[in-house]
């Protein structure tokens, strides 16, 4: 990593942490992540939205650490820190030109914020040896708009959550009361630099921005503000995902009003309200994906290189 670089992450604030902390020197803020870039996985993906899998799948590279603190959280085992392999930026940049020899309809970049620097020289060394397929950016939502900026010419396809409005929810459940005022920032950055969705003859995302929103249980009031402000905001620029995939995982049982499933009286509550705006750019889910089926293994699948590789 350069020295600019480096130093930057002396007193990190690549997230709305702010954390301050010397990464360099192996402190660790929120994130808890050092300056070593950590990953758990990097294979194919079927199960994103069909614009970004396809039949082909999404070459989908799974970051360890968080900068928030779901209590639902289904990758909490990678988000936490307790998960994942040290990645040289050397390596990472092969990761994503080998995803790309398997076919992989795009490099697909989950949780990467903290790693957001090195990154950055990883896909620049990648794309001066061949890497030619779109990048995305799997983000929560919750970023800065200087970190995005950096970004800018690397990443084809945003694909944040957008998950509350409400600031009291997301303090009790992500331990971000400022979760949506940030949100709103970066996704009208991360719009300014993708402008509308483009896709090719196969219907594939070839660059645009998709909003995920996962509605949960007890909050349809809220899911219903966050389409009413995405719609309102961004009309058909952008493609919203509403999810109805909630799973109460263990640590829900301490919060008890959403330690059950999203029922499909609540999930198409909100589905009708986004129809009845005017929502027409946007995916839904069907039948039942509340399954911890759909948790890939973190495994560490691709990270390390391969015997025979050169």
């Amino acid at each position: 990593m350069n020295d600019r670089w480096k130093d930057d992450l002396k007193q990190c604030t690549l997230c709305p942490r702010d954390c301050r902390v010397d990464r360099t020197k192996g402190e660790r803020g929120f994130c808890r992540e050092t300056d070593q870039v950590m990953a758990a996985r990097a294979a194919l993906h079927m199960w994103e939205e069909p614009c970004i899998s396809g039949t082909q799948g999404s070459g989908t590279v799974f970051f360890s650490g968080c900068s928030l603190r779901c209590v639902f959280c289904q990758n909490a085992s990678i988000a936490s820190g307790t998960i994942g392999k040290p990645v040289s930026i050397e390596r990472l940049s092969e990761i994503f030109l080998e995803l790309q020899e398997q076919n992989a309809a795009n490099i697909n970049l989950v949780t990467p914020g903290h790693f957001a620097l090195q990154i950055i020289e990883a896909l620049s060394r990648a794309k001066d040896n061949g890497l030619v397929i779109p990048v995305v950016y799997n983000s929560s939502g919750y970023e800065h708009v200087k970190t995005l900026r950096l970004l800018e010419g690397l990443v084809d396809i945003y694909l944040p959550d957008f998950k509350y409005m409400s600031p009291i929810l997301s303090a009790k459940y992500s331990h971000a009361p400022d979760y949506s005022e940030m949100a709103k920032k970066a996704l009208a950055e991360m719009v300014r630099q993708t402008g509308e969705c483009r896709f090719d003859e196969s219907g594939m995302l070839k660059k645009g921005t998709v909003v995920r929103h996962l509605v949960m249980p007890g909050y349809i009031k809220d899911s219903m503000n966050v389409v009413e402000y995405l719609y309102s905001t961004y009309k058909d620029q952008i493609y919203i995902s509403l999810m109805n995939q909630y799973t109460p995982l263990p640590r829900a049982a301490d919060y008890p009003e959403i330690n059950r499933r999203l029922t499909t009286y609540e999930y198409d509550k909100v589905v009708f309200y986004a129809l009845s705006l005017g929502v027409t750019n946007g995916y839904i889910q069907k039948g039942k994906t509340a399954k911890e089926s759909f948790i890939p293994a973190f495994d560490y699948q691709g990270i390390e290189r391969q015997e025979g590789r050169t």
